[in-house]
């Protein structure tokens, strides 16, 4: 996804933060619904994304994922795999690549994904 005229300027990462990047335009789709749907919840996860990608103590709403869902590939390495629940049913999952200090957005939506059915 492309910045330009018109589009929102995004921040960079402050001292000790990690960088959302998008991994695909269909995360970047369902990130703008979820932003249109609940705001202020997306903004929460926006943040915890930039300064605690990983919490030492998960909680139910922000948690690494479990099963053949823990990790996840991009170009070729396996990341962790974590979630945030942003509403009942609005999920955003992220690739956390410390080394590079980026959280690659891969998944966000207004409902709940049927993988983790």
């Amino acid at each position: 996804m492309s910045l330009g005229k018109g589009d929102p300027v995004p921040p960079p990462p402050g001292k000790g933060e990690y960088e959302v990047k998008f991994a695909s335009r269909a995360a970047a789709v369902g990130w703008q619904d979820l932003c249109r749907q609940a705001p202020g919840n997306t903004l929460d996860a926006w943040i915890q994304m930039r300064t605690c990608p990983a919490p030492v103590v998960p909680t139910s709403r922000h948690h690494r994922m479990k099963g053949d869902l823990a990790t996840g590939t991009r170009n070729g390495k396996s990341y962790p795999q974590w979630q945030i629940e942003v509403t009942g049913g609005g999920r955003i999952w992220y690739l956390f690549d410390e080394n590079a200090t980026t959280c690659w957005l891969v998944h966000a939506g207004t409902g709940h994904p049927r993988q983790t059915d």
